[in-house]
């Protein structure tokens, strides 16, 4: 594609060089150069892109795009004359750009749904994923377990959101496989860090909004992390929003320009669940469907399940779905890692879940509270480079919720394991709940499963679907699911 194409829409270049040589792809990494490439320098929290500049130039790039505060005057000497050179003020959102226009702006010829929120992001766009596919609409669906186009797994993400180059890449393909619709998670750092700049959304959804993300690394605060989820609405036709969530019940008058239309259960909505009943095996509520009260039953407990329902009800009768496909998808939702319950030949409830914020965690466990007659054993971590304050907070969720804790690891990066678990065992000593500290996690879940009966219930709390445990920016096979069960054949 022209390099002129290819920039179309960015503002304020300055550019030295032939604007129209053609360009064979965009790469942000120096090491994945090739002829003919343009390299898009990016200044991340932990590498300068723009001190490989010369490197992405001796691998053949033929376009350099660049920050110009981050260039120096020496560097801009060193590059040879038939290299094109294109200054900008901010690189991550002319990356996002240039995908767009390299992949020729796939997301305007689908309609694209945004999922945001601290919580239930995953759960919600599965489930419209499934009553969308269920209507007959061939669906991709973007998040943090994978890549799908309807069932099918295209790719593996690293990220909630994919980074720009790779997210429009997905998109492509997915319209290549002839997607109507795609349903994605948008995290807060896509939103801050541009990765979905460009993009055209039909539909936005706020789930929820509650303490999370704040560190060097994220956000610096919870106005930082707000605001950050805000910029979705902005960028939407139509919006769905939470009327009982605090924050997430004032995008209407922050954002007026977008068509906002609420879903709830305590507050006034439109679109508004009555009659709710929480069991150990489902959920189920009426809700108004066209002109009928409709009763619903969704296979994931609690009144969390109900709250990411109404959402994924509010997009399907956008899409003009029906209640019978409604109906029948939301008994019949699995997500995993999300309240998931593992098979063992012990016969124990063993159910893994995500939660990993003092709120998520409070509320899986009070959830499965209700319903079990025995204990319930919360085994639970935290992630090291990530927010230290919320640390002490979850142990004392624990402690005051659970009949018995076990502190242990969740993926500590560079952080060492025994001071993160530390910092949890500052809040649990605050409460008079029973706990012990075992940090390989591994012997943790060994623990519960020894101690627990049938009567009980053992949640595995902060690592979800995740296949891995990340240690010292190393990635080990960590499949809770397999282990629990590789414990039990070991027992």
């Amino acid at each position: 594609m022209e390099l002129k194409s290819i920039l179309s829409g960015l503002q304020n270049l300055k550019a030295k060089g032939n604007l129209e040589i053609d360009i064979k792809g965009i790469k942000n990494n120096s090491k994945d150069i090739k002829e003919n490439d343009m390299f898009v320098a990016i200044k991340g929290f932990d590498t300068n892109g723009h001190e490989w500049i010369l490197e992405a130039i001796e691998n053949g790039a033929k376009a350099i795009l660049a920050q110009e505060a981050d260039i120096n005057k020496e560097l801009l000497k060193e590059i040879p004359e038939d290299v094109t050179l294109i200054l900008t003020d901010n690189t991550r959102y002319a990356l996002a750009i240039c995908a767009c226009n390299f992949y020729g702006n796939p997301s305007k010829k689908m309609k694209l749904v945004g999922v945001t929120g601290t919580k239930g992001k995953t759960t919600t766009t599965y489930m419209i994923r499934d009553i969308l596919q269920k209507q007959g609409i061939k669906v991709g669906l973007i998040g943090t377990v994978a890549s799908y186009v309807n069932d099918k797994k295209i790719a593996d993400n690293l990220n909630t959101t994919p980074e720009s180059l790779k997210l429009q890449e997905i998109f492509s393909k997915m319209l290549e496989q002839k997607c109507e619709a795609v349903v994605m998670e948008v995290s807060s750092q896509s939103l801050k860090l541009d990765r979905v700049a460009g993009c055209d959304f039909d539909i936005g959804v706020f789930t929820n909004f509650a303490e999370d993300h704040i560190s060097k690394k994220e956000h610096p605060d919870m106005e930082d992390y707000f605001n950050s989820k805000l910029k979705l609405f902005k960028m939407c036709k139509k919006g769905f929003v939470n009327a009982d969530d605090v924050y997430a019940s004032t995008v209407p008058k922050l954002v007026p320009e977008c068509q906002i239309t609420t879903y709830g259960i305590d507050n006034h909505c439109d679109l508004l669940a009555k009659d709710i009943t929480v069991t150990n095996q489902y959920v189920d509520f009426k809700v108004k469907l066209g002109d009928k009260n409709e009763r619903l039953k969704v296979s994931i407990p609690g009144r969390f399940s109900v709250y990411n329902s109404l959402a994924a009800i509010a997009v399907a009768l956008q899409f003009g779905c029906s209640s019978e496909n409604i109906k029948e998808c939301l008994l019949n939702i699995r997500v995993p890692g999300r309240s998931e319950l593992v098979n063992n030949k012990l016969g124990l409830t063993i159910m893994i879940d995500y939660a990993h914020t003092p709120e998520s965690l409070e509320k899986i466990l009070s959830s499965v509270k209700i319903y079990t007659k025995g204990r319930v054993i919360s085994v639970f971590g935290c992630g090291g480079d990530r927010d230290k304050n919320k640390r002490p907070m979850m142990g004392e969720v624990s402690g005051r919720v659970a009949d018995y804790s076990i502190i242990t690891s969740d993926n500590p990066r560079t952080e060492d394991p025994e001071a993160i678990v530390k910092d949890i065992e500052e809040g649990i000593k605050k409460t008079n709940g029973k706990y012990e500290c075992i940090v390989d996690r591994k012997e943790a879940i060994k623990k519960a499963i020894q101690m627990a009966n049938k009567k009980d219930i053992i949640v595995l709390a902060g690592k979800g679907h995740e296949q891995y445990q990340e240690i010292n920016n190393k990635r080990y096979p960590f499949d809770e699911s397999a282990i629990v069960n590789e414990i039990i054949e070991e027992m």
